[in-house]
């Protein structure tokens, strides 16, 4: 089992139950994912950082340009 860890964690049993409904998945499989957003939160907030600064050479109406 290198590579990855086994814990014991407490957590509220509606905050589970929710989480699993939401998911559809199994246990394991909601916990990595909750973990991944958590890890990617930085780039989120990092993107958000972003907003209304960045200047794109193609206009949107030229990104549309191939719908008819």
């Amino acid at each position: 089992m290198s590579g990855q860890r086994k814990i014991t964690v407490l957590i509220p049993d509606d905050l589970v139950r929710r989480a699993l409904d939401s998911s559809g998945k199994n246990l394991t499989a909601t916990v990595k994912e909750g973990l991944e957003l958590v890890a990617a939160g930085k780039a989120y907030r990092q993107l958000r950082r972003l907003r209304g600064k960045v200047r794109f050479s193609v206009s949107l109406r030229e990104l549309r340009g191939d719908r008819p």
